[in-house]
């Protein structure tokens, strides 16, 4: 009685360590290896039913012989699988594939002695390696449902002198108590798993959808995750400085990604025209070119007027005023042409435009023409004006809102959704990318102090690959030097967490998300020293 319920106790033991496991095939070990102990058999395997009916070897051990496959071990199994229907029938030759079918344990005294099975490759096992297989327990593995999703077999019941002896109706209800045990044990794993699958399927489909939208920011939330947690990895090495009690769990790590992957989801409400606006005149189509043409219409009035004019003074036989008018005209036309040139310079947004060039264009904007309804009109209109005037980049203050917005959208969006504990990080991870260390960033004007580390991470990371990124609409992707230059002057402008920064650099995390992610030419050689706010060890 005592050694039965020292099993029970075992039994009870089992089943905690496997609800709680997170390995699959460390589950699989533990049913097999479990199975064993409670049995005192020698050896055993464990199988799988596959989606195409057939089981599959997971485990096999056998301690005598020394023989450790599947798992964990490192060590491949090279049995084949074994159907469970053959040419339509169900396949009852073997004791694995009846238990199966015919959904019941299968308690065998001696193999050699008992008929209705092929042992044929047992035989030949036990010709090759010297091993006698005597006793066997095949039990196959319903779940709460129902559904049997495997099987497990035991081989050679021992006694206490060792020798071997056949598998007790005691050991038979221990193991099938524990095969039952572990199919829902294995059942929930799974049901986990395919929702986690499903979980991220989501998540990368948003991004997927944002890719789709704008092929710009779908890059974008492809590669954050992946440079948040480069630099999270480095943080954590780190053994120094205020970051030294930092540390990340596979669990933190996951979570943190997650985060990334969401981090502008909030942009599926964004006009593409606002995303992907790459000149200042940029609508669904560059109103460059509407402004060309009527630059072309500009000339060829000038050039009626031209001649116009020089046919009076023909007959007027004025050879002066014919100079002159020629030379307006030359004048006029090369005024347009430089007029033109300007405009289209300016309307890329690549650098920053004075005063001085703001009022030109509302200069240019003031020739007349006449538009198609016969109206008489400048030559610009008030908005294409106020587009052409931006000081920097393409965007007016109303679009920059409204790209700015996708972060109260996203924290919006993201606080909607029932996080389970272990991801009940990710809305403040992902909406804090947009905050600064010194309060002045958005939507919230966290300071550094009421951010987490990982948000703060975040924020480098959304930096340096938008400043890196070669697919944006409005500039080429920077130097590994230009980007760390720019970085470092908004550390010193308390835009950025200093420490990790600090990090970033040491650590040469940047040039491990280049060597992934950058082009050759945006590789160039990094002089620590020179990077603004960076005093090195």
């Amino acid at each position: 009685m005592d050694k039965m319920l020292s099993k029970i106790d075992m039994l009870n033991e089992i089943g905690i360590v496997l609800s709680s496991e997170k390995n699959n095939q460390r589950v699989l070990e533990l049913i097999l290896n479990g199975a064993k102990k409670l049995t005192n058999a020698d050896g055993g395997s464990l199988y799988t039913v596959t989606d195409n009916d057939e089981l599959k070897f997971e485990i096999v051990s056998t301690d005598s012989l020394d023989i450790e496959m599947g798992g964990t071990t490192g060590h491949e199994i090279e049995f084949p699988v074994l159907p469970l229907h053959v040419d339509g029938h169900d396949n009852l030759s073997m004791v694995v594939t009846s238990a199966v079918v015919n959904q019941k344990t299968i308690n065998i005294a001696d193999a050699y002695d008992t008929e209705g099975y092929d042992f044929s490759g047992t035989r030949k096992f036990d010709e090759k390696t010297g091993y006698r297989t005597q006793s066997l327990l095949t039990v196959p593995m319903k779940n709460h449902k129902g559904d049997i999703i495997g099987v497990l077999q035991l081989i050679n019941s021992l006694d206490d002198e060792g020798n071997v002896k056949v598998f007790s109706r005691e050991d038979q209800k221990l193991a099938e108590s524990l095969a039952s045990q572990a199919a829902v044990a294995l059942t929930n794993k799974r049901l986990i798993d395919e929702q986690k699958a499903l979980f991220e399927a989501f998540i990368k489909l948003i991004a997927t959808a944002i890719d789709e939208k704008s092929p710009y920011t779908g890059g974008h939330c492809r590669r954050l995750p992946e440079l948040t947690l480069m630099i999270a990895d480095a943080c954590n090495k780190n053994q120094t400085g205020p970051l030294k009690d930092f540390s990340m769990e596979d669990k933190d790590r996951y979570e943190l990604m997650i985060a990334g992957w969401l981090h502008d989801c909030g942009k599926v409400t964004t006009p593409e025209y606002v995303i992907d606006k790459s000149t200042k005149l940029e609508t669904i189509y560059d109103r460059i070119h509407t402004v060309n043409t009527r630059f072309e219409v500009l000339k060829r009035d000038a050039k009626i007027k031209m001649l116009e004019q020089s046919m009076l003074a023909q007959k007027q036989n004025d050879e002066s005023a014919l100079t002159k008018i020629k030379t307006d005209y030359e004048q006029t036309i090369r005024q347009l042409d430089e007029d033109r040139a300007f405009i289209n310079h300016f309307n890329v947004g690549g650098e920053y435009m004075s005063e001085e060039k703001q009022q030109r264009v509302r200069q240019i904007a003031q020739y007349r023409l006449i538009n198609p309804d016969g109206d008489e009109v400048n030559l610009l209109s008030e908005d294409e004006v106020n587009n052409l005037n931006i000081a920097k980049g393409t965007l007016t203050d109303e679009e920059r809102e409204i790209i700015n917005n996708h972060i109260s959208v996203t924290i919006k969006m993201l606080g909607q959704l029932p996080f389970p504990k272990h991801l009940e990080h990710v809305p403040e991870y992902a909406g804090g990318h947009h905050e600064r260390m010194d309060g002045k960033g958005y939507p919230r004007g966290l300071t550094r102090e009421q951010m987490s580390w990982p948000a703060r991470m975040m924020g480098i990371a959304d930096i340096f690959e938008a400043l890196s990124a070669r697919d944006r609409p409005y500039k080429e992707g920077k130097t590994l030097t230009q980007c760390l230059d720019i970085l470092g002057k908004m550390k010193l402008d308390n835009h950025i967490d200093p420490d990790i920064f600090k990090v970033f650099v040491e650590e040469k995390v940047y040039l491990q998300y280049a060597n992934e992610f950058l082009t050759p030419d945006q590789i160039d050689e990094v002089d620590h020293s020179k990077i603004p706010g960076y005093s090195g060890s």
